[in-house]
């Protein structure tokens, strides 16, 4: 089970869908109260509206035991449900996820503060971000461009709302991710990329991650960033099987 990242929409992750899906099952949706996703998301459950959307969605699957992997924003809606939900959880992939303690900074809460306004700003970093990845990530020219592609084809395709996404990142600040943590029972695998290259969530604060889930396990990729399992699908799939493969044997 796939919890999508801050922009929703299960679409923008089809190339990591699709590698994952060639070694297992693979069941994701769009996140609630977007463009695409038939839940309507009610404002007095908060963040837990989100949990309470992966429960549905395991439930009208005829799920009753999962795996559950989130990337970035869906990380912490991950956790959050494994901490509620432990016997439903069989493993727990943390993948660049802000981490116990995580706050925004100054330059994102300007965003969260004005979605809107701040949107122009916003592009243009999150383009010169992506730029230093690509160029570890994917040595080759040719691959770049088709990179830049496909991703400029899936954005104007499946758009990310930024209130939406503004308000996720606010909700998210109000849980208490470690307490959380503390809680989850399932065998955890945190995943990050490179400190020099993710400069949306500080590895350092995924790691936190290590410190209060007991047991966890940590493995980093290398030559990527925030963005790793869009550069690397193939790279975080097959990290992905072999945790759960390992672990269950």
């Amino acid at each position: 089970m796939i919890v999508q990242p801050l922009q929703g929409r299960w679409q923008w992750m089809r190339p990591f869908l699709e590698a994952l899906a060639r070694r297992c099952r693979v069941i994701t949706y769009t996140l609630g109260g977007d463009l695409g996703s038939d839940c309507v998301m009610d404002p007095v459950q908060g963040f837990d509206a989100y949990v309470r959307q992966l429960e549905d969605v395991m439930n009208r699957t005829g799920v009753e035991r999962a795996a559950l992997c989130g990337i970035s924003f869906g990380g912490t809606v991950a956790v959050r449900y494994a901490a509620l939900h432990p016997e439903r959880v069989t493993h727990l992939i943390i993948a660049s996820s802000p981490g116990p303690g995580w706050r925004a900074n100054a330059r994102q809460t300007a965003y969260v503060s004005r979605p809107l306004l701040t949107l122009p700003v916003f592009l243009v970093t999150a383009l010169m971000r992506l730029h230093v990845e690509l160029a570890a990530a994917l040595p080759q020219p040719g691959e770049r461009v088709a990179f830049v592609v496909r991703a400029g084809i899936a954005a104007l395709r499946y758009p990310a709302l930024p209130h939406l996404m503004a308000r996720r990142v606010r909700l998210m600040q109000t849980i208490d991710l470690a307490a959380d943590a503390e809680r989850v029972s399932a065998p955890t695998l945190v995943v990050s990329g490179s400190p020099a290259l993710d400069g949306v969530v500080p590895v350092e604060s995924t790691r936190q991650y290590l410190t209060h889930i007991r047991g966890s396990r940590y493995e980093m990729m290398e030559n990527t960033g925030h963005s790793g399992s869009l550069t690397q699908p193939e790279r975080l799939a097959r990290i992905v099987e072999m945790f759960v493969n390992a672990s269950s044997s």
